[in-house]
């Protein structure tokens, strides 16, 4: 028997087996499942019931092992004043150190004075309360040394995500800044949050309502300071990315649920979802009964599914509209 040329077939099925492994391994890694979590509108519960957010975030903060991150849409207060945004405040440190997050200014987070809503694009009371060091995973800010933009990172196995959080009625140079960031992580799969976006019938924010960018105060700046509504934000950039995968939004009122899928000039499928559960929603209680939205992502089946979740009665929400799954989704 030649034991020497045994010897070097096992030696080779060995390494055979052992880079199959590693090769199955490093697939399942890529492919391995995660859940997020999106705040919508909160300012009914900072301005009347802040104990519904701050238990939001309670629960939050007790199931960090089981999320990734946590978004929120804009409308953060109601009326941009001190005493809401020292509740907002409270509310974020409860999570921070613990579970990643993200928010997109609403048009109730800026303004001239408390209770003047995006009549001018000052955001200063929120940049009072946050700088950037308050965000974990944060990449990059914009205007630079401002959180009014932010760019986020989170890694799952292999899989790179970035959460890019865009002002309301995001500015023409806003725009410009998040072409270059998109450009930049082509690897990167993106989730953009901004307020307004999709509305309730579930068709992308254009029209001749009082809820457009563009009917604010905030409507009559002009050039690279121009405003720019859901159907101009998805023609100017959304589009044009293949590595775009969900966006999600608030603000919009009636029964404040809309779903919508379209496909970009790549062909790639994006995910358009708007959520709203505040003071003046159709049904809505308590400001909105602590509802949230749970987002996991399946990459392996190819689905995203979303549930909508209420920590402070500890229920879901049954309605189609606000449970339902995404198939045969594509990842990079």
């Amino acid at each position: 028997m030649n034991y020497e040329l045994t010897y070097l077939k096992g030696i080779r099925s060995f390494i055979l087996i052992l880079i199959t492994v590693l090769i199955t391994g490093s697939s399942l890694a890529q492919q391995k499942s995660f859940e997020f979590v999106v705040l919508p509108d909160t300012q009914t519960y900072v301005e009347e019931y802040p104990e519904i957010y701050l238990h939001q975030m309670r629960w939050l903060a007790n199931n960090k092992d089981r999320f990734s991150f946590a978004l929120h849409v804009g409308d953060i207060t109601q009326n941009n004043n001190g005493k809401e945004w020292d509740i907002a405040k409270k509310g974020f440190n409860i999570i921070q150190g613990k579970l990643p997050f993200s928010f997109g200014l609403g048009n109730h987070d800026m303004g001239s004075e408390s209770g003047k809503f995006a009549d001018t694009r000052n955001t200063s009371l929120a940049n009072a309360y946050f700088t950037a060091s308050d965000f974990a995973n944060l990449k990059t800010t914009f205007p630079e040394g401002k959180i009014d933009n932010l760019l986020s990172e989170f890694t799952i196995g292999e899989q790179k995500w970035m959460v890019l959080s865009l002002e309301f009625g995001p500015r023409n140079k806003t725009i410009a800044w998040a072409d270059k960031m998109i450009t930049k992580y082509p690897e990167h799969n993106f989730i953009i949050v901004t307020h307004a976006y999709v509305y309730e019938d579930s068709t992308l924010h254009d029209g001749e309502d009082w809820w457009l960018p563009e009917n604010y105060g905030i409507g009559k700046d002009t050039g690279e300071e121009t405003p720019n509504n859901g159907a101009q934000l998805w023609e100017k950039l959304i589009k044009k990315h293949g590595n775009i995968s969900m966006v999600f939004s608030g603000h919009i009122l009636k029964s404040g649920v809309g779903t919508l899928v379209s496909e970009g000039k790549n062909g790639n499928k994006v995910y358009q979802m708007l959520a709203n559960y505040q003071k003046g929603v159709e049904g809505s209680e308590n400001g909105g009964n602590g509802f949230l939205r749970i987002i996991k992502v399946n990459p392996e089946n190819q689905r995203i599914e979303v549930k909508t979740y209420s920590p402070w009665l500890d229920e879901f929400k049954k309605e189609k509209a606000n449970g339902f799954t995404f198939k045969n989704v594509l990842f990079k």
